[in-house]
């Protein structure tokens, strides 16, 4: 197993769920049910990175590991990279990026995505994906899809349906477009948002200038494409369990795990 270490982003200023970090989860405030997931898997040290002392507050209280970052990052890789360095974490250092809105994240997973920067020692980046089963969510924009080459390495992401079939699918008007046959074969991949990379490079991405396919797809991965880095793709077969962007989100994993728990 591949040795690494977690880290969590967390802040407060949720636009859809303000101070979603704090909020309550079978009795435990959401960063801290994220972190003892995450402590679950193989993870050598699990660590997160805030810019809210409240949240610094709650993780000292409940046992978490915890470093105070900026709060002027403009996004989670930016704040993980200045964790790296608080955390004296260089080169070939494997950290594993696990959003702070995960609280159900499966340990397995972490571990393989992990793995999966391993088995491609060329690629500085590793996330997963699992097949798309739907066409609904093969046409939605807010899935992320990927497309690999034999290898398990990322040729594109993109917010649209991709591989798009010339022949089967050129006319969304036609009812086989909402039929989950007419997917294309092998079947189209979800990206899931888990990330391990070298903490080399975390601290370089940074630094590197924004893409125009980021901006225009509003994916900050194809800056690493964008700049010839490789990204790796752990496939599973497991759909993961739902995170937590909406009250509606929050209500329906606190029914889950008061279900866990009665159990």
């Amino acid at each position: 197993m591949a040795s690494y270490v977690a880290l969590i982003p967390a802040r407060m200023a949720s636009s859809r769920l303000p101070g979603k970090p704090l909020l309550d989860i079978g009795g435990l405030p959401m960063v801290v049910r994220v972190a003892r997931q995450v402590a679950k898997s193989g993870a050598e040290a699990t660590v997160v990175a805030t810019d809210d002392d409240r949240i610094a507050t709650v993780c000292a209280a409940h046992g978490v590991d915890c470093v105070m970052t900026s709060s002027h990052h403009p996004s989670g890789s930016d704040r993980l990279a200045e964790a790296c360095g608080l955390l004296d974490l260089h080169g070939d250092r494997l950290v594993v990026n696990v959003q702070g809105d995960e609280p159900l994240i499966e340990p397995a997973l972490i571990d393989a995505v992990a793995d999966a920067l391993v088995r491609h020692p060329a690629c500085d980046v590793s996330t997963a994906a699992h097949p798309i089963d739907n066409m609904a969510d093969f046409l939605n924009p807010n899935v992320v899809k990927v497309v690999t080459d034999q290898t398990g390495v990322a040729s594109y992401f993109s917010r649209a349906p991709i591989p798009w079939s010339r022949e089967g699918m050129s006319d969304l008007s036609k009812p086989a477009a909402t039929n989950p046959n007419a997917l294309p074969r092998p079947a189209p991949l979800r990206h899931i948002g888990l990330y391990a990379y070298k903490a080399g490079f975390l601290r370089q991405f940074p630094t590197l200038a924004e893409a125009p396919t980021e901006r225009l797809e509003a994916l900050e991965q194809l800056r690493a494409l964008w700049h010839g880095h490789r990204i790796a793709v752990h496939v599973t077969d497991t759909v993961p369990s739902p995170g937590v962007d909406t009250q509606a989100d929050l209500e329906r994993v606190r029914q889950i795990v008061a279900n866990t728990h009665n159990c």
